[in-house]
């Protein structure tokens, strides 16, 4: 058995020792295991169903050459087709298996937590801001996901200056975790009268939402502090204290919610979203390092990394980490980014692939 099949068959005794454990009452009393064992389960499904598929094309591969000793010519020749046709189809299944034998990053199955802020450029870039916040909300509901803003503060002539949200689906960090860094702008604003292209930028940060037990919050290590909701252009939005700030002691880090007229959902709302930062704070070490390694991950401390440009005269955009460039700007910022993405998931799986075999 070659060690390839010998790895699969591992991994599917594991599957099967898994199906058993999550059924086992025990289990099932232990929230924090059964969600871990749970996830698992789906993950290894995904292999087992590739090396059945493999296992199968292996065997019948046995049997065409088989076939081929026989002294029917027809027989032969159907064999022969057969065989060919099997054979061409192995080495993307090899391929296939070998991506799904690389560990995976725990955090791609997560909800994420995304926050987009204007950069340089004033207006224009809280303009821009605005623009990639519906660019995103459209892929959003392109996936069928669920988003729910949590902060916002508005620019002064539209957009956005800093705009956060949770966004809550199947594996959506390991899809938008492709955005982090730093995107440019190239137009002629609004605000521009002599009709000069201008460079504005926004930094887009995605980060896996941490899960209650990833995190053991000391209600002693917060601050909270409550004040009234404010919209646009400095209107109270209701009179009562339901904004909440969080701040937590150890680490600094503040966090604050005024998104809902409820205070006890805006106080929800915060908890989940420092958890995350506080969590981010450790993942922040494992981005540096595979940043590093890997051109298609920008660490998510790192906000200088330009990933990305949106030129409008030329209506391209550019991935400046894998050198590709799309003339289809105005189908790419209405949500169509899907496209790009698969091309960078691509090009990681490649780059896994290296690291893996080195």
């Amino acid at each position: 058995m070659s060690s390839l099949l010998e790895k699969l068959e591992g991994i599917r005794l594991r599957f099967e020792e898994v199906g058993t454990l999550i059924t086992d009452p025990e289990v099932i009393s232990d929230t924090k295991r059964y969600i871990k064992l749970n996830k698992e389960y789906k993950e290894l499904e995904k292999v087992v169903d590739v090396y059945k598929t493999y296992k199968n094309i292996l065997e019948n591969i046995g049997n065409a050459k088989e076939m081929l000793r026989e002294d029917d010519p027809e027989m032969k020749e159907m064999a022969k087709m057969e065989l060919d046709e099997l054979e061409a189809k192995l080495p993307g299944l090899e391929e296939d298996v070998k991506i799904l034998l690389i560990p995976s990053d725990p955090e791609d199955s997560k909800n994420a937590v995304m926050e987009i802020r204007a950069g340089a450029g004033g207006d224009e870039a809280s303009i821009f801001a605005g623009d990639l916040f519906r660019m995103y909300t459209k892929f959003i509901e392109k996936k069928g996901w669920k988003v729910e803003i949590t902060n916002i503060s508005e620019g002064t002539s539209g957009g956005y200056k800093e705009i956060v949200m949770n966004i809550t689906g199947n594996g959506v960090y390991g899809i938008l975790k492709y955005e982090s860094g730093v995107h440019r702008v190239q137009r002629v604003p609004q605000t521009e009268t002599q009709g000069r292209v201008h460079t504005s930028a926004a930094s887009v940060a995605v980060l896996p939402e941490a899960e209650e037990f990833d995190i053991d919050l000391r209600p002693e290590d917060i601050r909270k502090d409550t004040y009234c909701s404010s919209g646009p252009g400095g209107q109270s939005v209701n009179t009562t204290y339901s904004a909440i700030r969080l701040t937590h002691t150890p680490t600094g880090i503040v966090v604050t919610c005024q998104d809902q007229k409820s205070q006890l959902k805006n106080l929800d709302k915060a908890m989940a979203e420092l958890r995350t930062r506080i969590y981010n704070l450790e993942y922040q070490k494992y981005m540096d390092e595979i940043s590093s390694k890997r051109k298609t991950m920008v660490s998510t401390g790192d906000r200088s990394a330009k990933i990305r440009t949106y030129n409008y005269p030329q209506g391209r955009v550019t991935d400046h980490r894998i050198n590709l460039t799309l003339y289809n700007l105005p189908v790419i910022i209405d949500g169509d980014l899907q496209q790009i993405i698969d091309k960078l998931i691509v090009e990681e799986n490649a780059e896994r692939l290296k690291e893996s075999e080195m």
